[in-house]
């Protein structure tokens, strides 16, 4: 009977479980290695059974209906003799009752490491398969990966290399290391079935155990059919030249113009001007006065040219009566800044379908509502409620928060970040963040994707745009509603539940996206990416002026899963050039305390050019300007008479130093293509996180 016919048949039953024997039979087709075992249905059958087997035994109650048998006492270990067999099957009949349809038989099994392999259906995702510690301590210590089906081998490979308790997988206690190709096939065994068997909901697997000789083994395992959670209707997904439009407008629109300072239909009007924007700027109010110098019309079809923005500020009840108004005057792209939609509840949900389906019939895009607004520096559009400009450049910036957004575009506006366009998505009604990271992966002028997500409408179409996008470019990830009342907030913020961290994490390092764990870290993420060229590799070789540091960043690089290479006999030859005698002759190299940035700078070429790593960073090699500025005034102050022209021409030194050291930092960067990262000896008023280096593609 092949596997159809055994769930077609289980169905027509009315189970929505497969007995341990019928899920072995499935997942051994699958490349699962399952114990050899035998299932019989009388107790004489089980004795035979245990004598052509050989002892010792273990006997199993054998029911569809039986899925908790070790807690109902329908497991027997280690039975020696058909005596025990025969004693264990009266037990097992007896506590069954009418469930019992039969016996297993199996070998006892041997094995000190038991692990949990399982497969369940996210219903954002999908299947996804999950790998982690077994036994007593699955559930205390929480250690598993997940992986969104399909999973390859080297997915599947991974999801072992990051387990806590990974060192069980290698030799232990006298065992031999676990055959990894059993454990990979087991993984992507799952996988397949998940993908080609839609009426299995859940299979659980446990112990999946590893036996002495390191061979790998399925001893219990179960599979649950039934109808998988229905996925969320996702958005029709929005073509990427209508992106394109709503950041490209000739002329704009602001339906809802305020003259009073404050107001959303003010706050944009000022920002807009003010960036410089070079199309032309229509302002609707039906009392018709003009604001700020403008000409006010009392409609949008008293506005005498072609409009291709709207930007509506009116009350969300007001909404859905300007889809008529907008088509007959041709605008096709609206950004509905509004708020009062699906945040709200069930209510302004049915208010933003039906928005969505007007406008979607009157061939109009809406982006938001619920929106802070949009900004593209390369056509000085800056449309958005907060008074910041930020330069054009190139990254993409997408945030499901205005507060965030600000935060993000302050930031990259003070640190001098180069922006290529942002969008606040709001509630995303038709305009979702897979349709942003579609058309960044087809922008030329887009090289770092950086996303603010508290949830997704479509976690497939996701997955399948960051697996796309993550291949081009580096896609920098910060997610909103990681804790169940962070999904409270999210659900009450933006109008959808966050889907589970764990299967969103895994989706992310699945496709290669970088996951940020704080705001911080996703500005620091973005200006790095937006500044440096990227690592080839995980090597790292560094530099220190003081031994503590790189001992901590070492013990940081390991843990990240990065390599500090031993240093090679010729780097040392080069750098006993460079550094006294007593120097640390190791990676990484303690510049002991020689504060020269011009040693600084010989010993960092030395490094960059190593063939042995791929990446460098420098801790306190820079960021002494505020220990200078102290000793200049200690010095002053003890000794009123000490020439003010030495003490001047210290601080120019450093200063002038620390350029030097930027320069010839973009200058090895861009010879090598390898990222030179530093961490400041201490941070005053100037200091910024990335530095521009005139003529220089990246910064220092």
């Amino acid at each position: 009977m092949n596997n159809y016919d055994v769930i077609k048949k289980a169905r027509a039953a009315g189970r929505n479980t497969l007995t341990e024997a019928e899920s072995k039979n499935i997942l051994k087709e699958y490349g699962v290695p399952v114990v050899e075992e035998a299932a019989v249905f009388s107790v004489d059958a089980a004795v035979a059974a245990a004598e052509r087997i050989g002892y010792p035994v273990v006997l199993k109650g054998l029911g569809a209906r039986l899925t908790h048998k070790t807690e109902k006492g329908l497991v027997h270990l280690n039975l020696q003799d058909h005596e025990q067999v025969l004693a264990a099957a009266v037990i097992i009949v007896k506590g069954a009752g009418e469930d019992l349809a039969g016996f297993l038989v199996q070998p006892m099994v041997a094995g000190k490491r038991e692990f949990v392999a399982g497969l369940f259906c996210d219903p954002l995702f999908g299947p996804v398969v999950m790998f982690g510690l077994g036994g007593i301590f699955t559930e205390a210590l929480g250690d598993a990966m997940f992986r969104v089906a399909p999973i390859s081998d080297g997915q599947a490979g991974m999801m072992l290399d990051e387990l806590r308790s990974r060192a069980l997988l290698g030799p232990f206690r006298g065992e031999e290391r676990a055959r990894r190709q059993q454990l990979i096939q087991t993984i992507t065994g799952l996988s397949r079935l998940g993908m080609e068997q839609p009426e299995i909901t859940e299979v659980d697997i446990n112990p999946l155990l590893i036996r002495p000789d390191g061979s790998v083994c399925a001893v219990d395992a179960l599979i649950v059919l039934g109808e998988r959670p229905a996925a969320a209707a996702g958005r029709p997904p929005v073509k990427t030249e209508h992106i394109a439009r709503i950041f490209h407008p000739h002329a704009v629109a602001f339906i809802g113009a305020s003259g009073q300072p404050g107001k959303w239909g003010h706050l944009l009007l000022t920002d807009l001007v003010t960036g410089g924007y070079e199309g032309e700027i229509y302002l609707v109010n039906a009392k018709g006065q003009d604001i700020a110098g403008r000409k006010v019309y009392p409609s949008i079809a008293a506005i005498p040219g072609k409009v291709d923005l709207g930007v509506v500020t009116l009350p969300a009840a007001q909404v859905r009566e300007l889809i008529p108004k907008f088509k007959a005057k041709g605008i096709k792209y609206v950004l509905l800044i509004s708020s009062g939609f699906s945040e709200l509840g069930e209510e302004g949900r049915e208010l933003e379908r039906g928005l969505v389906k007007a406008a979607a019939a009157a061939g109009i895009v809406i982006l938001g509502p619920n929106t802070m607004g949009i900004i593209n520096p390369h056509r000085k559009l800056y449309c958005t409620g907060t008074p910041v400009w930020p330069r054009a450049g190139s990254i993409g910036l997408v945030a499901q928060s205005g507060n965030l957004g600000t935060q993000l575009l302050a930031f990259a506006e003070r640190e001098g970040i180069g922006i290529r366009a942002f969008s606040g998505s709001g509630n995303e009604a038709m305009i979702t963040i897979e349709d942003y990271m579609y058309s960044f992966e087809t922008d030329d002028l887009t090289k770092t994707v950086v996303l603010y997500i508290e949830s997704i409408k479509d976690g497939r179409r996701f997955f399948n745009a960051a697996r796309r996008v993550a291949k081009k470019k580096p896609v920098i990830v910060l997610k909103g509603g990681r804790t169940a009342a962070g999904n409270r907030a999210a659900a009450s913020h933006t109008g959808a539940m966050a889907s589970n961290i764990k299967i969103f994490n895994a989706a992310c390092r699945q496709t290669g996206v970088v996951i940020a764990e704080q705001p911080m870290d996703l500005l620091d993420l973005s200006a790095a990416f937006s500044s440096l060229p990227l690592p080839q590799g995980k090597r790292v070789a560094m530099l220190t002026l003081g031994g503590g540091w790189g001992v901590v960043a070492t013990d940081l690089c390991v843990e990240s899963g990065l390599e500090v290479p031993h240093l090679t006999d010729d780097v040392m030859a080069e750098i006993d050039k460079i550094l006294p005698p007593y120097w640390s002759r190791s990676n990484p190299v303690d510049l002991v305390g020689q504060f020269d940035s011009a040693l600084s700078l010989r010993v960092l070429e030395t490094l960059v050019k190593w063939d042995q790593c791929d990446a460098v960073i420098h801790l306190g090699a820079v960021g002494r300007a505020y220990f200078v500025s102290n000793m200049v005034k200690a010095v002053a102050t003890a000794d009123p008479n000490f020439p003010k022209e030495f003490l001047t021409l210290g601080q120019e030194r450093e200063a002038a130093g620390e350029t030097a050291f930027y320069e010839k930092s973009a200058k090895l960067m861009e010879k090598y293509g390898k990222p030179i990262l530093g961490v400041i000896l201490l941070e005053d008023e100037n200091t910024k996180t990335v530095t521009d280096v005139p003529g220089s593609p990246y910064k220092g």
